[in-house]
């Protein structure tokens, strides 16, 4: 098998629909890496994922996978890799074992004794038809599915929304586990930033098909403070240092691109550390400054 570095990479990819474009993207998933994919519902999330897939056609740019070519060797990566949908792409008349005689068929490395852990895990029937599964039974048997063939990528579009908050750490448990031989990697689009706050390695952040922050995640939460300020302190802040600035009654809190040096050059304020959520919303308002 051909080795590669990056399990994923997409490089000046564009796809432009009436009304949005994927506006020229790059950016890699290193092997052995989660790699959180964060943005507001229709920031291009989807788009990427179905493009990588070659369910939607690009209109220019590279896309490789697993160091394969993403059209040229389709079929080969199809069976490398996993991928989990936020609504269950099953029928509703199969049975979790229905699954495994359809599955077997498509992946030459499917594993039945892992597939029935899985299930045994997840206290899946394996005869009730998925039709009366409830919305987490659903995502944990795609999940049974996914990791049942020896996947070397998994790729996950919004796989958490609308779990429990139980169900969606057992969830992450098993990906982190997933991970553990470190040949493995994890493409997960999220906008539960929680969730890949606890688990990714590294963060793409998109927003109206573009990507504005791509690297690890350790190094985006450190770069970036909160400073909170007075409405009439506003003025001696570098407009450069500036993302965007919220304010409210009580004054204002600005999203600073590099907290460290902010802390020698603005002295007398508070710079507090930013989440991914906060990083989220202040490059989502960057074009405005001036926000409430």
């Amino acid at each position: 098998m051909t080795a590669y570095e990056n399990a994923i990479e997409i490089k000046d990819v564009t796809k432009r629909y009436d009304g949005f474009t994927l506006d020229n993207i790059c950016f890699a998933v290193p092997k052995g890496c989660i790699m959180g994919f964060i943005g507001q519902n229709g920031a291009g999330k989807t788009t990427t994922i179905r493009s990588l897939l070659h369910i939607t056609d690009i209109d220019s740019g590279e896309i490789r996978l697993l160091g394969l070519d993403h059209i040229k060797d389709e079929t080969a990566i199809k069976q490398r890799i996993a991928v989990v949908f936020d609504e269950l792409p099953f029928h509703d008349v199969f049975t979790a074992k229905d699954m495994a005689r359809i599955l077997e068929g498509m992946y030459p490395r499917w594993d039945h004794a892992v597939y029935a852990q899985y299930l045994e895990r997840f206290q899946l029937p394996t005869k009730k038809k998925i039709g009366q599964f409830s919305k987490g039974m659903k995502m944990k048997l795609q999940i049974a599915c996914a990791l049942s063939h020896d996947a070397e990528l998994l790729i996950m579009d919004e796989a958490t929304t609308g779990l429990d908050p139980v169900v969606r750490d057992e969830i992450l448990h098993i990906f982190m586990e997933y991970l553990q031989n470190g040949e493995r990697s994890i493409l997960m689009s999220s906008h539960i930033t929680s969730d890949l706050e606890k688990i990714a390695d590294m963060v793409t952040f998109i927003d109206k098909g573009r990507i504005l922050l791509t690297g690890y995640k350790d190094e985006i939460l450190e770069q970036h403070g909160i400073l909170k300020c007075g409405k009439d302190a506003l003025a001696e802040i570098d407009a450069a240092d500036i993302v965007s600035i919220r304010t409210n009654s009580f004054g204002a809190e600005v999203m600073l691109h590099d907290r460290e040096a902010a802390s020698y050059k603005y002295r007398d304020c508070v710079i507090d550390p930013a989440t991914l959520d906060d990083i989220m919303l202040y490059y989502v308002h960057r074009d405005r400054k001036e926000w409430s």
